[in-house]
């Protein structure tokens, strides 16, 4: 990477030009029945046949645009000795396990002595525990800092908003040098131009604070729609709307917050529910965000630095409207059969990534969404056949790339939340 990347992001669905993948490895095959739920899985993943799958996420977004690896990044960031020890004290503050003292064994001197290439894949993989005792010889862990099992859902860590980077702050402590991988490969990659935004590093940091980035979308430059669950709380949210009370722009600026169930997991984030595909164009889990229930959507109106309005609508598109974008919704699952809607959302059906107006990239599995796409508009073309240059994405106006998903959904998530945009086109609106 030599090129000066700016980041850049004002909308969900402009051209894309650059975007951070992490390629699943053997973080995720380090991992049992028995540990699967502390890692946030209810099963445990084949790791041969999600890589297969996964490269056709890679390999579609390698033709379109500018890709950039978590590992490749980090470990260049570590080849820098000051920028080194500097990552390796933020994971020591963060994991107190780091510093503890054995008889012949101190993890972070360990750390500190390891080429960056080895550094940075145990810092993804995890850490074996060095047994040279018989405390470490009978502990029933198998590693002293644990395997990033999520990673490859790099949309939560960091969330590229304008020219800023947001730093999650997870839901769960098991994800969380995640966020300080990434947060550290933005402050230290010269070529990344981005000030981040972390909410620990506030002077008045709410512990009950959390954000996660599949709950963190931009309709417009002056629209962000923010889930509300288990993953990103009413705390988190309160810290992304004071970041915007600061900037005391003379225009009005909107906050959509759609609140979400806490069960099943399959409504971990917003982006399971609800994407967007085109400038007049969602796709939209319609049970919850169509049809009356009790969960609630709320405007946040802010102007000048001061909160000018905070309101009930009747619904996410409702709200948007309002505010100028007229969507149409794409029933995710089909408008025919609920149980369709509920098999389809489930893994994943909702979940798309634009690489353009019009122009996204989701599972194929979900037959039904598919086909409901198509007949919207959208050509449905496979992954292997753009990447083998069979078809030409010059050719369509609006598509569907389709890729494989046997294994990737039962990891819990999809196209958008396994992309970390850094840079779009803007959009004419």
């Amino acid at each position: 990477m030599s090129k000066i990347v700016e980041v850049n992001v004002n909308s969900e669905i402009g051209e894309l030009e650059g975007v951070i993948l992490h390629t699943p490895g053997s973080e995720v095959a380090n991992m049992t029945p028995e540990n699967a739920e502390r890692a946030l899985y209810s099963d445990i993943l084949n790791l041969d046949i999600a890589r297969t799958e996964y490269k056709q996420l890679s390999g579609v977004l390698g033709e379109i645009c500018n890709t950039y690896q978590v590992k490749d990044l980090l470990e260049k960031v570590l080849s820098n000795p000051e920028y080194k020890e500097k990552v390796i004290d933020r994971v020591s503050k963060m994991e107190p396990e780091i510093n503890k003292k054995g008889n012949t064994y101190r993890l972070k001197d360990f750390l500190l002595d390891q080429p960056a290439e080895d550094l940075a894949r145990l810092l993804i993989e995890g850490v074996p525990i060095h047994r040279d005792s018989l405390t470490s010889f009978l502990n029933d862990e198998r590693y002293s800092l644990r395997p990033l099992h999520n990673f490859f859902f790099t949309r939560d860590a960091s969330m590229s908003v304008r020219n800023s980077v947001l730093i999650g702050k997870m839901a769960n402590a098991v994800r969380d040098r995640e966020s300080l991988i990434m947060q550290s490969i933005f402050d230290f990659t010269p070529e990344f131009k981005a000030n981040t935004v972390n909410v620990i590093d506030t002077p008045d940091f709410d512990p009950n604070a959390k954000i996660e980035g599949g709950d963190v979308l931009i309709a417009r430059d002056d629209i962000l729609v923010i889930g509300n669950g288990t993953r990103t709380s009413t705390q988190g949210i309160d810290f992304i709307l004071a970041q915007l009370l600061t900037q005391k722009e003379d225009r009005k600026r909107h906050i959509l917050v759609q609140e979400l169930p806490s069960h099943p997991e399959s409504f971990i984030h917003l982006d399971m529910v609800f994407t967007l595909l085109d400038r007049d164009k969602c796709m939209v889990y319609e049970p919850l965000i169509l049809k009356p229930n009790k969960y609630q959507t709320v405007r946040i109106t802010i102007e000048n630095g001061k909160v000018l309005e905070i309101r009930n609508e009747n619904n996410l598109l409702d709200a948007l409207k309002k505010l100028g974008m007229d969507l149409k919704p794409i029933n995710c699952g089909g408008s025919q059969d609920p149980w369709n809607m509920e098999r389809e959302q489930w893994h994943s059906g909702a979940n798309f990534f634009c690489v353009g107006p019009g122009k996204v990239v989701g599972y194929g599995r979900n037959v039904h969404t598919v086909e409901e796409m198509n007949k919207n508009g959208f050509e449905i073309i496979r992954a292997n056949d753009v990447i083998r240059h069979k078809k030409e994405l010059k050719d369509y106006d609006k598509y569907l790339i389709t890729i494989d998903g046997s294994e990737l959904p039962r990891g819990g998530g999809g196209a958008r939340c396994m992309t970390m945009p850094v840079r779009r086109k803007d959009i004419n609106w």
